[in-house]
């Protein structure tokens, strides 16, 4: 059984990473080097809260800490969306992580 992946960009940073359809895109996104804002992990805070400018996520959770309008808006909660088709999400707390 092969594994589905996609490609996500972040704007305004310009990065991109490879998404597995089982992996969250927060998860996703740390395991390239990346960080965001994020707090609980589990679709409620809001905190990494950010919009998607094109592509397709599902949800590992019933029904995220999003309201009906903020979903039609195109928010996204990065902890629980998982990519379903290349993605490209504004996301300008993004940054790179460096290890020395």
């Amino acid at each position: 059984m092969s594994t589905i992946s996609h490609i996500v960009t972040l704007v305004p940073l310009g990065a991109s990473f490879s998404a597995q359809e089982e992996t969250t895109l927060l998860q996703a996104l740390e395991a390239a080097g990346l960080d965001a804002p994020s707090s609980c992990r589990n679709g409620t805070c809001r905190t990494c809260i950010c919009r998607l400018q094109s592509g397709t996520v599902a949800y590992a959770i019933e029904w995220p800490g999003l309201s009906f309008d903020e979903k039609r808006e195109g928010y996204i909660l990065p902890c629980v969306a998982l990519a379903r088709s290349d993605l490209v999400v504004d996301l300008p707390l993004a940054r790179r992580v460096w290890f020395d």
